[in-house]
């Protein structure tokens, strides 16, 4: 099995190449505007030249989304072991010693990359702290349904990329991430990138991706939806049905795409 640090993930040692080095920041489109996107601990930021009002300009190598960052939630890679592994739970905390009952020094998010540089008992020793093993892996996920599902009950955010909140297209760029496919993070540039239309009438099944003008959600079963929305302010399972006939109501039109990711049967 390869690696889930692989490709695109190997941070340089250029004076361009910087992570991110807070659990979660905010990516603007402009300085003075609110979030757009999120990143989270560790992902690559490729830094360009500009500067303004404390922030910094480039662009994320994981939701592929330029913009703006404040200049303190990103450091530059040179020196930084580069990512083995990424937090594989909805969120776990770094210790400072290998033992539960230390203090903890980090809470982070689902997807974090860490180098880990040593093993003690149950834990992993990272640049941050000691992480227990079973919350770190260095695989992929192979159903992102079921990664998705990780999220159920997290509060509804706007351009939200995290446990702490993320919306309906960040529920599907994490369940992509991990299982190793390049996604973007707008719904309607998904649309537009994954997988395959089928055609009118299909019966919808696990994986499949159901689009509205603004929308996304991962299809559960043939009678079930799981999205991240306003209407629960939360990532939450619903009725097709009930979600087609809802949204349609409330102005939001019918299924612009109903979408199959490669490699389902």
């Amino acid at each position: 099995m390869s690696s889930a640090l692989e490709d695109g993930d190997a941070d340089g040692a250029g004076p361009d190449h910087y992570y991110v080095a807070k659990p979660v920041a905010d990516l603007r489109q402009r300085p003075e505007l609110g979030r757009d996107r999120q990143l989270r601990y560790g992902e690559h930021f490729g830094l360009g030249e500009r500067c303004r009002d404390g922030f910094v300009h480039g662009r994320s190598g994981d939701t592929q989304h330029s913009g703006w960052i404040a200049e303190g939630d990103v450091l530059p890679s040179s020196g930084r072991s580069a990512p083995t592994h990424r937090v594989w739970v909805r969120q776990t905390h770094a210790y400072a010693e290998p033992d539960f009952k230390s203090p903890e020094v980090a809470a982070l998010p689902h997807l974090s990359k860490l180098a880990v540089s040593g093993q003690e008992g149950r834990f992993l020793q990272t640049e941050l702290g000691w992480i227990p093993t079973v919350h770190l892996s260095d695989a992929y996920a192979k159903d992102p349904v079921a990664v998705a599902e990780l999220y159920l009950g997290v509060p509804y955010l706007w351009g939200g990329n995290s446990i702490w909140g993320l919306d309906c297209s960040g529920l599907v760029h994490a369940a992509l991430m991990a299982c190793g496919m390049d996604c973007p993070s707008d719904s309607g540039m998904q649309e537009r990138a994954l997988g395959a239309k089928v055609p009118p009438d299909t019966p919808p099944r696990r994986g499949d991706l159901l689009f509205w003008k603004g929308h996304v959600a991962w299809v559960v079963d043939d009678e079930t939806l799981l999205h991240a929305n306003a209407y629960h302010m939360a990532t939450a399972y619903e009725p097709l049905s009930d979600a087609v006939e809802r949204i349609a109501a409330q102005g939001d039109g019918p299924v612009t795409a109903h979408k199959r990711l490669g490699g389902q049967e």
